[in-house]
This record gives C-alpha cells, structure tokens and sequence, in this order.
C-alpha cells in the first residue's frame, strides 16, 4: 500500500502510527508529494505531476495495483489519482482530504475563498497559524507554538500554497468517481470545521462504495497518534481486507 502525507507533516511522521498496521504480507510505502521535492516546488507544478510519481512510485515497487492513503493535500491527490487510473487501485482510504477534485458547487468555493481571503498577505509562523485556525471549529483551542518552527516548515509553506493553487487547474470529470469500484474510507473529525461535512456528502453522492466516519475529539492537527487511534487503524484493515477478498463472479 502507498500512503501520501498531508500538505503540513511529512510523510514517516504523519503515517508513524500504521507502521505495522497492514499486517504480514503486506507493507507499508511513504511516499512524500512531488511539491515537497526540492527547497521550492517544481517549475510549472500540478496535479498531474503527483499522479505520474505516484506511478513511478507503483512501477518501482513492481504493484500494478495497491491500496492509497491520503491525508489533507495527500488526499486530494489520492482521490484524483484513484479517480483518473482506477485500474490501479485496490482501495481508497482517506483523512479530510483538503477539497474533492473537479467543478466546485457554490457551497464548496465559498469555503474555499475564505480560506484564502484569510491567507491572504500572511507569510512565515502568521500563514501556518491562521492555515490551521481557519479549518477547526469556532472555539477549538490551538496548541501554542513551543519554541521556533522546524526547518521543513518553511518549504512545506510554499509547497502548501502552490498545492492549493493546483487543486484548481486540475482538468477532473467527477462522473469519474462513480465508476470507481473499489472500497473507499472516509474519516473526519468532529472538531474539523463544518466543510469537512460538505466534503463527506460531495464524495458519498459520487463513490458507490463509501464508508463514512466521524471520529470524536479530533480535528485536522492533533497528533497522528490521536488521528490513526486503534479505533481508526481496526477500520482501515477491515477496509483493505474486504478490498483484497476474491469477487464471485
């Protein structure tokens, strides 16, 4: 299976708590996003650039299909992925991902714009907080910042706004998601602001196999301990068990 982090943590910290998870045959890939892979984002970045990693990825690995996980920005480019090659994909698990590919309905650009009206002008520790304020629920309580931010910080920063700059410019047919077959898991957290529910009846009115579940007091940026909890790492492998049970044909 290959798991694509969030726009925030990096890869081995976001996914530390599913090391083991998959079980005895089965083995666990990170896979940073392309954004992330220099001191500045790719000349001329986009989404199609993280779907052909993605598939060199698979191709280096020798998996013609596999089992995705994407959180936040990683789940935007897992569900486009899985979207665009379904032949590829066994199963689709997700954690908010950070919008849905494709048009928009008013409610979701609506959502978007003030997120970005609420960026807008704001740079270093000031972009990070309000990123992070601007996404729980009105009167969730932020950890104060301990100490100054971490060196990656400073990359993933410019990753992160030319990330949401792309999820736009991505040519994406949504009918595309009806003829996904496989089983997809669709977690959120209850002290997430109210777009991550716009986003779950968008993805359950297009996904014809859906698991939807909300998890108590977590949000976005609690620890991927509290994020991936026991309860949540039980759901995922009855997912990729059931995705890797033989069709009666």
């Amino acid at each position: 299976m290959i798991a694509l982090p969030s726009g925030v943590a990096p890869e081995a910290q976001r996914y530390a708590p599913l090391f083991g998870a998959p079980g005895d045959g089965a083995h666990l890939h990170l896979k940073d996003l392309e954004v992330y892979s220099g001191e500045e984002p790719p000349p001329g970045y986009s989404i199609e650039m993280e779907f052909e990693a993605v598939t060199r990825f698979a191709d280096s690995l020798r998996l013609f299909r596999f089992h995705l996980l994407g959180n936040s920005g990683g789940g935007f480019v897992s569900v486009a992925y899985a979207g665009a090659h379904p032949e590829r994909v066994l199963s689709l698990a997700l954690f908010e991902p950070a919008s849905i590919p494709g048009e928009l309905s008013a409610e979701e650009a609506g959502m978007y714009r003030r997120l970005e009206d609420g960026l807008a002008g704001k740079s270093g520790p000031e972009f990070m907080r309000s990123f992070m304020t601007l996404q729980v629920k009105e009167g969730v309580e932020m950890p104060p910042a301990v100490g100054p931010p971490p060196p990656e910080m400073t990359t993933r920063q410019a990753g992160l706004a030319a990330m949401m700059r792309a999820f736009g410019q991505l040519p994406f047919d949504r009918e595309r998601l009806q003829r996904c077959e496989f089983p997809v898991f669709l977690g959120d957290g209850e002290l997430t602001g109210a777009h991550e529910e716009t986003r779950a009846c968008v993805l359950a009115r297009l996904l014809p196999d859906v698991h939807i579940r909300r998890f108590a007091g977590v949000h976005h940026f609690v620890p991927p301990e509290e994020i991936y909890s026991p309860d949540h790492v039980a759901a995922l492998q009855m997912l990729w068990a059931r995705a890797n049970e033989p069709v009666e044909v």
